[in-house]
């Protein structure tokens, strides 16, 4: 009836009960595919702890009261070392909401851990040594207290990259999904 992760559950007979899956909504989970409302679930407790682990760890690194948003567009104006325009950077966390990045880019700017400059009409922004020095102390402190973690797992990074494969397309149906139920 369930899938292989159903929750089992002793009845008063001491005989061993499917209850379901691990879900937040069971109403979600009683369509024909139970295992998405498996992983929803998963994402949303992953992306809590995601987001709280970016904010603690800039914090161990010396720069508290950034939101997870923030983290993210500082890592991403870091990676590869060139400029980026807010569309760049928008595109590649898949964000939306332009103004909110944009807000992430001042507070950045006012912290002095990037740089803005103009090429041509676009507005560009870079790292500044003090945001490189950041993000290097982040991915210090990273590699000590969550990759030391999962590496004691064993989970291999074969397997990592193939659920972040999956992870990548799974978002591509969820945003032809909302594409859909936006001209509903």
């Amino acid at each position: 009836m369930f899938g292989s992760s159903a929750v089992m559950e002793s009845d008063e007979g001491g005989d061993k009960v499917a209850i379901g899956p691990i879900v937040s909504s069971g109403h979600l989970a009683s369509g024909s595919l139970p295992a998405l409302s498996e992983v929803e679930f998963g994402l949303i407790m992953l992306g809590h702890a995601f987001n709280r682990w970016m904010v603690r760890g800039m914090a161990a690194a010396g720069v508290p009261d950034l939101s997870p948003l923030d983290v993210l567009v500082l890592h991403n104006i870091n990676h590869r070392g060139k400029g980026k325009t807010l569309a760049d950077i928008c595109l590649v966390l898949n964000i939306e909401d332009t103004h909110t990045v944009a807000y992430s880019l001042k507070k950045l700017e006012r912290l002095k851990l990037i740089q803005s400059a103009k090429r041509g009409k676009e507005k560009l922004v870079a790292v500044t040594g003090k945001g490189q020095n950041v993000c290097a102390r982040y991915a210090a402190i990273r590699e000590e207290l969550l990759v030391k973690s999962v590496l004691a797992t064993e989970v291999s990074p074969e397997a990592l990259s193939q659920i972040a494969t999956r992870m990548r397309a799974l978002s591509g149906h969820y945003d032809q999904a909302t594409r859909a139920a936006a001209s509903l």
